[in-house]
């Protein structure tokens, strides 16, 4: 059985630029999350463009759908910004996840994250395309440093960005044996919420609105009296 959830609010911000998505086509799920950006509302349709392309995509119901749906993202919002000049600086990250009846496999661009629990505990996540994350990899700052590192909004790759070499990242994929949990989630909501509690909150969780509820309440405790950025979040049960 699949069980899933999903947030998304302004933050402190007059407009929210992330967007969130969920469909099933027969016995698979897919699951979008992407974090807008560009200003003056280019970013909120940016992201759009981004989940509603990932739930088009998935509907098809062909094999290769994680290598398509970053490419076909790009060229609509590329023929967005072409279009329409209000919207020529708009760019998004993006992070999908599917759940098919045997598998689990996950892709994303920028730094926007999924995090993969096994039986309450944090297995993987995906890493950043930031310059703290590189940072990290040459070993010059520590993983916990990257919420709050002055360059934290610096994106190494997104879609919208000209380019002729995409590069997003695919995981190889996880055999569904039950017992899993995903976690989606914008830059605004982790940097507000550290691994430990993600981890307990979902230990005491009944449901994945419970465990949503329950990290929210801690994002906005610790992003009170801050300028908080839009924030959402997508959980999804395997059970």
């Amino acid at each position: 059985m699949i069980r899933f959830a999903s947030i998304s609010r302004e933050g402190s911000r007059p407009e929210n630029e992330d967007s969130v998505g969920a469909v099933k086509d027969g016995n698979g799920y897919c699951f979008a999350l992407a974090d807008g950006l560009g200003g003056h509302g280019c970013g909120e349709v940016a992201s759009a463009l981004a989940v509603q392309t990932a739930k088009e995509e998935f509907a098809r119901g062909e094999s290769d759908f994680l290598e398509r749906v970053f490419v076909k993202a790009q060229e609509n919002i590329l023929t967005e910004q072409s279009e329409n000049r209000r919207h020529a600086d708009m760019k998004t990250t993006l992070v999908v996840l599917t759940v098919g009846e045997e598998s689990i496999r996950w892709g994303h661009i920028g730094d926007s994250r999924l995090y993969y629990f096994k039986n309450g505990r944090i297995l993987e996540r995906t890493l950043d395309h930031s310059v703290p994350q590189m940072l990290v990899s040459i070993g010059e700052i520590k993983e916990k440093q990257i919420r709050h590192h002055p360059d934290r909004n610096r994106l190494l790759r997104v879609l919208g960005a000209e380019t002729e070499d995409l590069r997003y990242q695919l995981s190889e994929g996880e055999p569904r044996t039950g017992g899993q949990a995903f976690l989606l989630c914008s830059d605004g909501f982790w940097e507000l919420i550290v691994e430990k509690k993600m981890e307990s909150t979902l230990k005491k969780a009944d449901s994945p609105q419970e465990w949503l509820a329950a990290m929210e309440q801690i994002v906005l405790k610790n992003g009170r009296g801050t300028d908080m950025d839009n924030y959402s979040a997508v959980a999804v049960w395997v059970d």
